[in-house]
C-alpha cells in the first residue's frame, strides 16, 4: 500500500522499499513507497530484507531509478541515480516511549500540532525584529510558550494574565478506626468494635429470589490464610453524615481497618467469574495494598452467596447477590450515623477540586464494562458504593456520563463486573483511582472531569457510543484526554474507537489497558500511539491473581508525563513488537530523572506465597 507525503515525512528514517513495480526512470515519489508500519511482519515471515537499504529521506528528493524493479524491493545505492546520504531526519529524544500498541499500528503518529498551543503575535511596526522561542519541553513537563520580541522602545509588553485556581467543591472524609468486628444478635458501633447483625444477611437473602443463601465471616489479620470463593467485589463501608448531601460533597464518613468483602457460587459450586476466578487461600491470590484491593492490617467481613444455577452469566444473578449484601452494609451504615454522631474521627481528609485556569484541560475517560450477564455496574448511588438509587450503566445504553472527581471518590461506582480477576477494577479501586488521584493533585494541568463510558456487546451499539463520546469531549474544548480500561478482549474494541473519535478531533490522547502478552490488543488505529501498559503480572498474563493487573499510582504518573509530552508537541517513541517490561522500566527512569522524584513500583505475584492455581499455571 502506498504512503502519502506525510506518512514519508514522519518515517524519513525508515527503509525505502517499493509498494510496487517501478520502470526505469522513474522519479520516486511518496506513492511508490510500502509503509513502514507493516515491515516488522515482512521481515519475521522472511518476504523482506532491508539490509543496505537507503532512508527514506535520502532518496525522496529526486532519485530516478536506473532499473526496472518489482514490489516490495528496498531501494539500494546500485539502484538509482542518485541519493542525499546526509538526508537523514534528526530525531527528538522522546521522554517516554508507548508500552503497547495494536497489531495493525506499528508506528506512531505525530500529535497534531494544534494541541501543544497557538502562539500569536502581531507586531504594528519595527525593525530589527528578533523573536525567540523555546526548544521542545523535556522530561514530558508543559510549560507556556513564552515569545521575546525586541523591537522599537515605544512598543510596550503586554502584561502577563495572572492565573488564580479555583477551587470548585470540596468534600470532608471523617475517618473512625475499627480494631474488632463481631457477628453477632445486633448492628452497632460501640469505641473501636463494630458489631454485626448475622441475621441481616440471611433477610438480604431471602429478599431476593435469585439468592440462596448468604452467609457471614470474618478473616482477621491474625490469620489471612483462608480459603474464599472468588472475589466478586472488595467495598468501603461509607455513608454521607447528611441523608441530604450527594455524592461528592458535605461529609462522608468512613470505617478504617475493615471492608466488605462479596464472594460467590452457584448452587453447583461454579464460581461466579468469567475470564478466571480468584477462589482458594486468599493471602495467595490477591495482590495486598492495590487500590481496589485489601491493605494487610485491614478485617475482611466476607459476605459468601449462593445462587441459582445458570443465574452467574446472566445480569440478574450479581445484581440479587451485591442487592442482598447491600442490606447489610445498610444496616452498618445506619448505625454510623447514629453511633458515630458525636465521636471524633481518628483523622479527617479534605479533598477538593480545584481548577487551574490557564493550564491544559484534561478529562479522563474511564471505561466500564457494560455487555451484560456478569459486566454491569451501578452508577450515581445516594450513598458511596450503595445500591439504592443507582441506575445501571447498562440499562442506560452504556452511553457517556459526566461525573466529577469527587463523586468518583466518594463511591459513586458500585462494580458489579466479574471478568478476570487480575485486572478488574472493584468497587473499592473507584474510592481510591489513582488516576483521578494524580490528576486532580497535579497543578501542571487543569482536569475539568471523568467521563464514565459502558462498553456494549453489539459492535453498533460499541461505535455509537463512542461517536457520542467523541462529541462530549470535543464540545468540552480540553487540551488532552486519558482513556482507560479494565480487563480486554472484546472491550478493546471500543476502546482504540474512544481513542479515535477523541484523537482525530485533534486531541492527544494516552491510553491504559492491561496488555501484556495475553490481553495485547488485536484492533487499533493511528491515534492509539501513546498507550500504557497496566501489567505488573511476572508472565504478562491474567494471572488469576486477585488485582495484580489493575491501574495504580505507578500507572498513573507515567500516563501524566506522556500526556503532557503529547500536549507539549513531543513523540512518543513507537513500543517494540513484542510485550518488554524493561520499556515500562526506562520510562519510569526516564520521568525519575526529568522530576527528580522516586517512583515507587508495586510488587508483583511472586511477593506471594504460591497458590496451587499458580503452580499448575506455570508448569
Amino acid at each position: 500500500m502506498s504512503i502519502t507525503a506525510e506518512t514519508a515525512k514522519q518515517h524519513a528514517n525508515d527503509p525505502a522499499v517499493l509498494c510496487c513495480r517501478a520502470e526505469e526512470g522513474t522519479v520516486l515519489e511518496p506513492a511508490n513507497f510500502e509503509d513502514p508500519a507493516i515491515f516488522p511482519d515482512l521481515i519475521d515471515s522472511g518476504l523482506l530484507n532491508v539490509d543496505g537499504a537507503l532512508k527514506l529521506g535520502q532518496v525522496l528528493n529526486g532519485s530516478k531509478l536506473t532499473k526496472t524493479v518489482d514490489s516490495l524491493t528496498p531501494i539500494t545505492a546500485d539502484i538509482v541515480d542518485k541519493y542525499d546520504a546526509d538526508e537523514v531526519a534528526e530525531e527528538e529524544a522522546p521522554v517516554a516511549e508507548a508500552e503497547e500498541a495494536p497489531a495493525a499500528v506499528a508506528a506512531p503518529v505525530a500529535p497534531v500540532a494544534a494541541a501543544a498551543g497557538t502562539i500569536k503575535l502581531h507586531i504594528g511596526e519595527g525593525k530589527n525584529i528578533d523573536i525567540e522561542l523555546p526548544a521542545g519541553l523535556g522530561g514530558g513537563v508543559v510549560a507556556p510558550a513564552q515569545a521575546v520580541a525586541t523591537a522599537a522602545p515605544a512598543v510596550a509588553a503586554a502584561p502577563v494574565e495572572e492565573h488564580t485556581e479555583t477551587v470548585l467543591r470540596e468534600m470532608t472524609r471523617k475517618h473512625y478506626k475499627i480494631n474488632k468486628v463481631v457477628l453477632g444478635d445486633e448492628t452497632k458501633i460501640e469505641g473501636d468494635t463494630l458489631y454485626v447483625r448475622k441475621s441481616a444477611a440471611t433477610e438480604g437473602a431471602a429478599e431476593q429470589k435469585l439468592v440462596q443463601s448468604l452467609e457471614l465471616s470474618l478473616i482477621t489479620p491474625d490469620n489471612y490464610h483462608v480459603y474464599t470463593e472468588t472475589v466478586m467485589d472488595i467495598q468501603p463501608i461509607a455513608t454521607k453524615e447528611d441523608s441530604d448531601m450527594s455524592l461528592g460533597e458535605g461529609v462522608t464518613k468512613v470505617l478504617d481497618g475493615v471492608v466488605m468483602v462479596v464472594t460467590g457460587v452457584t448452587e453447583e459450586g461454579v464460581q461466579v467469574g468469567e475470564f478466571g476466578s480468584s477462589e482458594g487461600y486468599i493471602d495467595e491470590n490477591m495482590m495486598w495494598g492495590r487500590p481496589g484491593a485489601v491493605d494487610k492490617g485491614e478485617i475482611m467481613i466476607v459476605a459468601h452467596a449462593v445462587i441459582d444455577n445458570l443465574k452467574n452469566m446472566e445480569r440478574p444473578g450479581p445484581i440479587a447477590v451485591h442487592t442482598a449484601v447491600d442490606h447489610v452494609v445498610s444496616e452498618i451504615r445506619e448505625a454510623m450515623k447514629r453511633d458515630l454522631k458525636d465521636v471524633t474521627p481518628s483523622e479527617e481528609q479534605t479533598l477538593k477540586q480545584t481548577r487551574h485556569p490557564g493550564k491544559k484541560k484534561v478529562v479522563i475517560v474511564k471505561e466500564i464494562m457494560g455487555q451484560g450477564a456478569m459486566h454491569d455496574n451501578f452508577l450515581f448511588p445516594n450513598d458511596p458504593v450503595g445500591v439504592l438509587g443507582a441506575k445501571p450503566n447498562v440499562d442506560l445504553g452504556n452511553v457517556p456520563v459526566m461525573a466529577n472527581p469527587l463523586e468518583v471518590l466518594d463511591g459513586c461506582i458500585h462494580a458489579l463486573t466479574c471478568i478476570g480477576p487480575a485486572s478488574k477494577e472493584m468497587s473499592r479501586h473507584y474510592w481510591r483511582e489513582p488516576l483521578v488521584v494524580e490528576a486532580v493533585h497535579d497543578e501542571d494541568i487543569d482536569v475539568v472531569g471523568v467521563i464514565f463510558v459502558g462498553s456494549p456487546q453489539a459492535n453498533s451499539d460499541k461505535f455509537y457510543v463512542s461517536r457520542r463520546l467523541g462529541q462530549m469531549v470535543e464540545s468540552m474544548g480540553v487540551d488532552g484526554a486519558f482513556v482507560t480500561t479494565e480487563g480486554f478482549g472484546n472491550n478493546h474494541v471500543d476502546f482504540t474507537s474512544h481513542i479515535e473519535q477523541i484523537g482525530k478531533r485533534g486531541i492527544p490522547v494516552v491510553g491504559f489497558s492491561f496488555c501484556a502478552v495475553q490481553g495485547a490488543l488485536v484492533t487499533g488505529n493511528k491515534y492509539c500511539d501513546a498507550m500504557v501498559d497496566n501489567n505488573k503480572s511476572m508472565s504478562g498474563i491474567e494471572n488469576e491473581v486477585l488485582a495484580c493487573n489493575t491501574l495504580c499510582t505507578e500507572d498513573a504518573i507515567r500516563g501524566l508525563a506522556m500526556l503532557k509530552a503529547k500536549m507539549a508537541g513531543e513523540e512518543i517513541k513507537a513500543p517494540e513488537r513484542s510485550y518488554n517490561v524493561n520499556v515500562k522500566n526506562n520510562n519510569v527512569e526516564l520521568i525519575e530523572k526529568a522530576t527528580g522524584n522516586k517512583i515507587d513500583l508495586v510488587e508483583n505475584e511472586q511477593s506471594l506465597p504460591i497458590s496451587e492455581k499458580r503452580k499448575e499455571k506455570y508448569d
